[in-house]
């Protein structure tokens, strides 16, 4: 291949077999579980990154079930989410996440810098009881639970949920080894359509693991639980920090 044809295929690894497809990402019966909890305001504060703020102590632990999404098949992803503010605007920023399938995390990582990581997580439904699991190779590091379906919950504050921006702190680094990227990503899913969404009684238990600790940020009090099954679009990402700029005249990306 010729430089302006290298240039011209150039989208993602490897060059001429793309480990993901090019978007638009659509899911269709993504279903979640998410099970929001108190936590220690100190640990929150050691693992947001300004410019984010958070208001609140709040973690949302999520399951979600993906069945169906172009490009990516069908595959469990499990994590983190905290509630945060950018500019006076409320959103959320996924502080980890874990889940089944490469393309996924090979286009998570690469194109917005979704913090993904290889694991196996579940989401069913035994007898009455929604469960959601996640194992770090063989040892478990989080259970959730919660009632199947008790009693409706406002399908307008999931949708304004659903709408708000997301964050992520994309690193790519140089071939030295330095950051070559280092950059806060905001994305938006859009093209939503909520098929049902339910709210219950809800339990949460996360286990130290020194390469998936989620426990660091401890469940001090259940908040909520729901559950809920949506369509929507996964919208590809703007930069909005960039941490490699200049400040005020000193050193930046080009040293």
């Amino acid at each position: 291949m010729n430089i302006p044809e290298v240039k011209a295929a150039a989208f993602a690894m490897p060059l001429t077999s793309p480990a993901y497809p090019r978007g638009p990402y659509q899911f269709k019966n993504r279903e979640f579980m998410v099970i929001t909890y108190r936590t220690d305001p100190e640990a929150l504060r050691s693992v947001v990154p300004e410019p984010l703020k958070f208001t609140k102590p709040l973690v949302k632990f999520e399951f979600i079930r993906m069945p169906d999404s172009t490009g990516f098949g069908d595959y469990t992803e499990s994590g983190q989410i905290i509630p945060v503010s950018f500019r006076g605007v409320q959103g959320n920023y996924a502080h980890a996440m874990y889940l089944n399938d490469h393309p996924p995390i090979a286009a998570g990582r690469e194109l917005w810098g979704f913090p993904k990581k290889l694991a196996t997580a579940r989401l069913e439904t035994e007898i009455d009881t929604l469960v959601g699991t996640l194992d770090y190779g063989k040892v478990r590091i989080a259970k959730a639970t919660m009632g199947f379906k008790h009693r409706a919950a406002d399908s307008a504050q999931v949708l304004a949920a659903l709408a708000e921006p997301n964050f992520l702190l994309k690193i790519i680094p140089h071939v030295d080894g330095s950051p070559r990227i280092c950059e806060l990503v905001r994305y938006y899913t859009t093209q939503l359509t909520l098929q049902g969404a339910w709210a219950s009684p809800g339990s949460l238990e996360l286990h130290p693991h020194a390469l998936a600790p989620v426990s660091e940020l401890p469940v001090l009090g259940i908040e909520s639980a729901i559950h809920y099954i949506a369509d929507l679009t996964l919208e590809l990402g703007e930069v909005v920090h960039d941490y490699l700029a200049p400040i005020d005249g000193g050193p930046g990306r080009a040293e």
